[in-house]
C-alpha cells in the first residue's frame, strides 16, 4: 500500500515564512459573519447619515425605473398612451423605485397590487379585474410583514419554495393585520444569498451595505481624517525661556505671558510684527498633503467596484486618467441595469401591466403585446436625426433592390423609433395592409421598361413602314 501525500495548490516559502500557513501574521487573516442585515435600526443610520450609503442604495433603484418601458403591439397608439397615463396618475414607476430602494437597504421589500373589492388573501386571477379597479402599488418592506415559512409555495414555477403569504404586522402603513397571496405582490430581494443563508434570514436577501461596511468606514475615515490635517496644515510653535516657572508662579508674570501672546495673535499678520524676547524663539511648521488625494481616489474605486457603479455616477466625477471621459464605464453600467430590469422586473410587470390595461380600457393585452426597457444611455436630437436618416435609406434601398417587402421595411422602421423617437405612430393595421411580397429588384424593372420601349418602339416603325407601303 502506498503512502498518500497531500499538496496545496499555493505558493509556500516556509523559511521565508512567506504564504498562507507558512507561518507568518497573514496566517491569522479570514473572513467571519457580519449580518448587518439584520440590524435595522443601524442601517436606516448609516442610510440617513451617509451620503454615499444613501447614494449606493438610490442609485441603481433611480437608474432602473428612470425611463420606463417601451410598449409595441397594441391595437393603437392611443393605447399605449392610457396605460402610461395611468402608471403615471398612480406613480406606478415611484412605488416600483421604493420596492427596489428599501430591498436593497434592508434586503427584501414588496409592492402590492391594490385591486379595489378584492380579497389580497385569495390568488389574483386577472380575467376577475373590473373597469377602474387597479388603485396603485403598496410597498412594504421585509420588517413590515412575515413571510409564512411554514406554507410554501408548491406550484412548479418562478415561485417554487419561496413563501406562500405575507402576513401585514400591526404597525404597518396599510392592510395591517391581513394575509397577503404572493400572487399579488411584486418582490425584490436584495442580495441573493444561497439556501441555507436565506433560510436564516427568513427567506429575505441580504442588504447590499452589508458586503461595504468595512469599505465604508475606511473611506469615511479617511475623508474626515484628511479634512482634520487642515487644522494642522500650518502649525507655529513659540518657544518662552522658563516657560514652567511663569506658569507655575502665577500673577502678574502669568497675565503678562498670555497678554503677550494675544498681542503677537492680534497683530501678527504679513504685514504686521511679532515682537519677542530675545532669547524666545518663534517657528513655523507646514504640513504635506502629498499622495492625499490617491489614497481617497483608491478608496472611492473599491466601493465603486463592489458595488458595480461606476465613479462618473456614483460619486458624479470623471475617472482620471488620459483622455478618460467615463463613457465605456457608463455603458457597462448601464448594460448590468438593464440586466436587472430582465431579470427581476419583466415577470412582474407582465402581469402588473395586465391589470392596468383591464382597469383602465377594459379589455386584456392583445397576444402581440411586447416591451421593452427603455434605453439608459440618451442622445441628442440631431444624432436622433442623422440615426433616423440612416436607417431610412438602408430600408428604402433593401427595400428597393427587393432584399425585403413593404411589410417588413415598415416593422423595421419602427422598432427603429425606440432610438430615434421617429416612426412610433406606424400602426398594426397599416403593416398589415402593406404589402407582403417584395418587389422584384429595381434592375429588373428597368429591364422591363426598357423592353416596354424597345416593343413600342419597334411598333412604331413596323407602322411608319406599311404607311410608306401604301
Amino acid at each position: 500500500m502506498g503512502l498518500f501525500k497531500f499538496t496545496a495548490d499555493s505558493f509556500q516559502n516556509f523559511a521565508a515564512r512567506v504564504g498562507l500557513g507558512a507561518g507568518s501574521q497573514h496566517d491569522q487573516s479570514g473572513y467571519g459573519f457580519n449580518y448587518l442585515s439584520r440590524n435595522r435600526t443601524k442601517l436606516e443610520a448609516m442610510y440617513r447619515s451617509s451620503w454615499v450609503v444613501g447614494q449606493v442604495v438610490d442609485v441603481v433603484a433611480d437608474d432602473m425605473t428612470r425611463e420606463g418601458i417601451n410598449m409595441r403591439g397594441l391595437d393603437t397608439p392611443e393605447d399605449a398612451e392610457e396605460i402610461n397615463q395611468e402608471l403615471d396618475r398612480l406613480q406606478v414607476w415611484d412605488k416600483l423605485n421604493e420596492t427596489i430602494k428599501w430591498s436593497r437597504l434592508y434586503g427584501g421589500a414588496i409592492a402590492v397590487m391594490l385591486i379595489d373589492g378584492q380579497n389580497v388573501s385569495t390568488p389574483l386571477n386577472t380575467n376577475t379585474v373590473g373597469k377602474d379597479q387597479f388603485k396603485g402599488l403598496l410597498v412594504l418592506d421585509r420588517w413590515m410583514v412575515l413571510p409564512t415559512l411554514e406554507d410554501l409555495v408548491t406550484e412548479y414555477g418562478p415561485h417554487y419554495g419561496m413563501p406562500k403569504f405575507y402576513d401585514v404586522i400591526t404597525d404597518s402603513v396599510g392592510l395591517c393585520n391581513q394575509r397577503i397571496h404572493y400572487s399579488r405582490v411584486i418582490r425584490m430581494d436584495g442580495v441573493k444569498l444561497p439556501y441555507w443563508q436565506s433560510i436564516a434570514e427568513n427567506l429575505w436577501g441580504q442588504s447590499v451595505i452589508e458586503r461595504l461596511e468595512d469599505r465604508l468606514t475606511i473611506f469615511d475615515s479617511a475623508t474626515l481624517g484628511s479634512g482634520q490635517l487642515v487644522y494642522k496644515a500650518h502649525l507655529r510653535t513659540y518657544k518662552v525661556d522658563k516657560l514652567r516657572d511663569i506658569i507655575a508662579a502665577g500673577g502678574r508674570a502669568y497675565e503678562a505671558l498670555v497678554k503677550q501672546i494675544d498681542q503677537i495673535r492680534m497683530w501678527q499678520s504679513n504685514e504686521g510684527m511679532t515682537l519677542m524676547d530675545s532669547r524666545d524663539a518663534f517657528e513655523t511648521h507646514q504640513y504635506s498633503f502629498t499622495g492625499l488625494d490617491n489614497l481617497l481616489m483608491q478608496f472611492g474605486q473599491q466601493i465603486a467596484g463592489a458595488t458595480g457603479i461606476p465613479l462618473v455616477r456614483l460619486f458624479g466625477q470623471s475617472p482620471a486618467g488620459f483622455s478618460a471621459t467615463g463613457e465605456s464605464d457608463l455603458s457597462n453600467y448601464y448594460d448590468n441595469i438593464n440586466q436587472q430590469q430582465e431579470g427581476r422586473m419583466r415577470t412582474p410587470l407582465q402581469t402588473l401591466l395586465e391589470v392596468v390595461s383591464l382597469s383602465v380600457m377594459g379589455k386584456p393585452l392583445p397576444d402581440s403585446f411586447k416591451f421593452d426597457f427603455a434605453s439608459l444611455w440618451q442622445i441628442d436630437e440631431k444624432t436622433k436625426a442623422d440615426v433616423a436618416n440612416t436607417v431610412v435609406d438602408a430600408v428604402t434601398k433593401a427595400e428597393e433592390s427587393g432584399l425585403i417587402s413593404r411589410k417588413t421595411a415598415l416593422k423595421e422602421l419602427r422598432q427603429s423609433s425606440e432610438v430615434t423617437g421617429i416612426f412610433s405612430h406606424i400602426t398594426d393595421e397599416e403593416i398589415e395592409d402593406a404589402d407582403d411580397d417584395p418587389p422584384p429588384p429595381k434592375s429588373e424593372l428597368d429591364d422591363e421598361e426598357s423592353n416596354q420601349s424597345d416593343n413600342a418602339t419597334s411598333s412604331q416603325k413596323d407602322g411608319d413602314s406599311i404607311q410608306s407601303a401604301a
